[in-house]
């Protein structure tokens, strides 16, 4: 049933989305307060911002192969790595939005976002239970 997981996947997806943009508004408000405490010195609060992000992009795909294992959903890769890469390109897209104090990324990018997860978790083989399909040698 496709559609169960298209929606284990939406479910997934929207739950990792919220844990990595927190993550990301505490890591880029630690960023900002780190720039601000340290106005003298160039490039301040740039490793505290590299950190936050890398961490994004390292826990996206984690989140949502953890999620969906969770959901007892098997052959997540395409999820995994489709879903790790437009989270890259998406965050660092919207990185200036979710900087700001009291910012997030834009709703539509987020709807976008989700629906292409939604078709990454559909694209999985999943697994099957019971016998293997065909016959089989004796």
């Amino acid at each position: 049933m496709r559609s169960v997981r298209r929606a284990k996947g939406a479910v997934t997806v929207a739950v990792a989305t919220a844990a990595c943009h927190a993550l990301m508004t505490a890591g880029y408000a630690w960023a900002r307060g780190k720039a601000a405490t340290d106005e003298a010195t160039m490039f301040a609060g740039a490793f505290e911002w590299l950190v936050t992000t890398a961490a994004s992009w390292a826990l996206m795909p984690l989140l949502l192969g953890a999620g969906m294992r969770v959901l007892r959903e098997h052959g997540n890769t395409a999820l995994m790595v489709g879903g790790g890469l437009i989270w890259a390109v998406l965050s660092l897209a919207f990185a200036d939005e979710i900087d700001r104090p009291g910012g997030f990324m834009p709703l539509p990018a987020l709807a976008v976002w989700v629906l292409a997860g939604t078709g990454l978790a559909g694209a999985g083989a999943g697994r099957r239970r019971g016998r293997p399909p065909g016959p089989t040698a004796r």
